[in-house]
């Protein structure tokens, strides 16, 4: 058994790694309805962009933009991962690496090569270590409120890609914000969008609540008027579509990262204060057979006088 010292001095080490744990998880419970105000506020808009693109992606227009153009055979793949910038957020991010690598190792088995563009610093690091992996642009540090500038640079590296043709494919991986106790790992199609309206049939063919009662066209006979012309439109329209799909994307994984510190750090105090009880009563312990020992000590000395 240890000595009574040394208990105490992992009391302390634990009563310390206590109050880190506990002002960590104030923090993000203080920080996660903001995050969540953010997440819902955009909410609308991202999925009301997703269901128009969707419906353009199945129109026969005159002007083929290169976003709505399914190429074929697949010789690369690209992939826009939304992490966090922090740690201590439990497995949210191991969880959705974890979610993502069998993709690519199947695309990998395909001999398709697979580029990444990291937002978060998590994503940068753990993409960066990966030798079978082009990490071809990077963003981190986007804070409380994500601003749009940020994102845009690091975005545009992917969609210049899949617009000269050097990607094929483009999906979008982040963690879906569903509440406190749960955040989704998700990977959605981002291009081409014909990719979109096929996935986006699958939701609502399984009863998801975000695509529930959307009705996707299926006739190839009609179009949308498009004035001036269908190239500005669809331009500035599908430019819009990345960028809202993307920035929500950060909104739901900022949402994610505060509940799921909030909860692994909550996890933590509790398991510190199960510790600190266990190293209590060996204290205790230690420090009655300290006193039992010198009683014996004492009295075996006067019985031998």
């Amino acid at each position: 058994m240890a000595s009574g010292r040394e208990i105490k001095t992992k009391i302390k080490s634990t009563q310390n790694m206590r109050k880190v744990t506990r002002a960590l998880e104030m923090v993000s419970a203080s920080k996660i309805r903001k995050a969540q105000d953010l997440m819902k506020a955009s909410r609308p808009y991202a999925r009301a962009m997703r269901k128009v693109i969707a419906h353009i992606a199945q129109a026969n227009t005159d002007f083929s933009h290169p976003f709505l153009v399914q190429r074929d055979p697949v010789a690369r793949v690209g992939y826009i991962v939304v992490a966090t910038d922090r740690g201590l957020c439990g497995g949210l991010n191991s969880n959705l690496f974890r979610r993502l690598l069998p993709q690519i190792h199947d695309w990998q088995q395909q001999h398709v090569q697979v580029d990444v563009v990291a937002i978060g610093q998590k994503a940068v690091q753990f993409f960066s270590h990966i030798k079978s992996v082009n990490l071809i642009g990077s963003v981190g540090q986007l804070g409380e409120q994500p601003k749009l500038e940020k994102l845009i640079g690091a975005v545009k590296v992917m969609l210049d890609a899949y617009r000269s043709n050097g990607v094929q494919r483009v999906f979008l991986a982040y963690n879906d914000f569903v509440n406190t106790m749960v955040q989704k790992p998700t990977i959605d199609a981002l291009l081409p969008l014909p990719l979109v309206a096929a996935e986006m049939e699958a939701h609502q063919a399984a009863g998801e609540s975000a695509y529930a009662g959307v009705a996707l066209e299926r006739a190839h006979t009609w179009d949308y008027l498009y004035e001036p012309d269908a190239e500005t439109v669809l331009g500035y329209v599908l430019d819009r579509y990345i960028e809202s799909v993307v920035y929500q994307a950060s909104l739901e994984n900022l949402a994610s990262e505060h509940a799921a510190r909030m909860v692994a750090m909550k996890g933590a105090s509790d398991n510190a204060n199960k510790v600190i009880d266990e190293l209590t009563l060996s204290y205790n312990k230690a420090r009655q057979a300290a006193i039992t020992q010198e009683i014996s000590e004492i009295v075996g000395g006067a019985a031998a006088v």
